[in-house]
């Protein structure tokens, strides 16, 4: 075995420890979502738009359903919502979106990572003003021109259609993801694979790191992302 193993060994646990980080994000939404309404996703549009993001990021049925069963146990669990802006090394903004049983341990866990990274967290509005909140719905099976005509026809309102590939990413406004999602799955059916469907913060510029500037950014991301507390990251960085 020797060090071969333990490579292996590391690799999987790094895959298990990103699993779990991922299934805990999605099942946070979905208790939410069960919460505010109820545990049922045929009387509950948000529960069921929210199993059917989990389902897409290939949450195992037994955490959505645990996630539901912790709502019907009468869990008094209650997480509410922080947004953080901040400015990373260089020219880089990022945006944090949390989840959290704890807002003040959450806030230092945020502040600390932009301290190792040598960045800094911003007021409200410092950052955002400079991104939008989109729709993002991205498949494959279907063309651009297939895509742009079946929006068209179903009369979903929509931003713009990129094409990379076989991959046709459509962007909308942000309370519009669930029209062009279903707009598609009726259009098309089994026909195409719907592989990314969310909302996001988009930058309205991009920026290249270099340098030192490149490895703090990569640090402040790694250390967000691992925090237990944050759902998603949002930068200006051009990773490419």
């Amino acid at each position: 075995m020797g060090r071969a193993h333990e490579v292996r060994a590391k690799a999987m646990a790094a895959t298990a420890a990103q699993k779990s980080k991922l299934y805990a994000k999605y099942a946070k939404e979905v208790y939410i979502a069960a919460k505010q309404g109820v545990p049922d996703p045929n009387s509950n549009l948000s529960l069921r738009k929210a199993i059917e993001k989990a389902k897409m990021n290939q949450v195992p049925a037994d955490v959505i359903k645990r996630a539901i069963d912790k709502v019907s146990s009468n869990d008094n669990t209650s997480y509410s919502e922080s947004f953080y802006e901040g400015f990373g090394p260089g020219a880089s903004t990022v945006i944090v979106e949390c989840l959290t049983d704890n807002p003040n341990r959450t806030i230092a866990n945020v502040r600390t990572c932009f301290n190792k990274s040598k960045s800094k967290i911003g007021s409200s509005g410092s950052v955002s003003f400079d991104y939008k909140r989109l729709s993002i719905v991205s498949l494959t099976g279907a063309s651009e021109e297939e895509v742009l005509e079946a929006l068209i026809e179903k009369d979903v309102s929509f931003n713009d259609i990129e094409t990379d590939d076989d991959l046709v990413t459509i962007y909308g406004e942000f309370e519009d993801l669930y029209d062009i999602k279903t707009a598609l799955e009726e259009t098309f059916k089994d026909k195409i694979s719907i592989v990314r469907y969310e909302t996001a913060w988009v930058s309205n510029s991009q920026v290249t790191l270099d340098g030192e500037d490149k490895v703090l950014f990569e640090r402040l991301i790694s250390l967000l992302e691992d925090d237990d507390d944050v759902q998603n990251v949002y930068h200006n960085v051009n990773l490419d």
